[in-house]
């Protein structure tokens, strides 16, 4: 019976990641901003706020995406200034960390990778403008969070649970985190007014 139980165990944590890979990427969303945490989301280009902002993002990539945020101050016309990321994925550029952590958590990062600030990677995004207050708070709950992020793994902590962490310290409900990441964002900003 053990040696059932020891097979079915790592059965059960590959369905759970491969789940999560099952649907396809759409073409990519359209931007959306909100101009406070509560306030009905519209899109970029009829409403552009100067200020602090918070973006939750997704890109494409060669496996099933990335979802991060990006944080920092926009212009009057939404350009970012000197913007941030916070993210988590596997602290290497080779691949072979990245498949072990579909079994076993593996050492993680936290900040920029490849393609965050690209725009022609951006899936899905959801803009939210927030106080000077508002954001001094977010941004010292990302910087705590990134202190103790230290491992990923596909199904159970992965670059969705970190983001849906930071949400949710705003106030935010979350979508399951084995979305795929576009999905992800997409129902993020639906479930808070999007």
């Amino acid at each position: 019976m053990t040696l059932v139980r020891s097979r079915i165990f790592p059965m059960i944590l590959l369905v759970f990641a491969a789940a999560g890979c099952q649907s396809q990427d759409k073409t990519p969303e359209p931007r959306f901003v909100s101009s406070s945490p509560g306030a009905p989301a519209k899109l970029l280009s009829e409403s552009r706020e100067e200020g602090y902002f918070i973006e939750f993002r997704s890109r494409y990539a060669l496996s099933y995406g990335h979802t991060y945020v990006v944080f920092g101050r926009a212009t009057k016309s939404g350009a970012m200034i000197n913007p941030e990321v916070a993210g988590l994925a596997p602290a290497s550029n080779d691949p072979t960390p990245y498949v072990f952590g579909h079994f076993v958590p593996v050492p993680a990062e936290t900040g920029l990778s490849d393609g965050d600030l690209e725009e022609e990677y951006r899936s899905a995004s959801w803009r939210v403008m927030l106080t000077e207050p508002e954001y001094r708070k977010v941004v010292a709950d990302i910087r705590k969070l990134k202190e103790k992020s230290r491992f990923w793994h596909a199904t159970f902590y992965n670059c969705n649970a970190f983001v849906a962490d930071i949400a949710r310290s705003m106030g935010y409900k979350t979508p399951g985190i084995w979305l795929r990441p576009q999905e992800f964002i997409t129902k993020l900003r639906e479930m808070n007014g999007g």
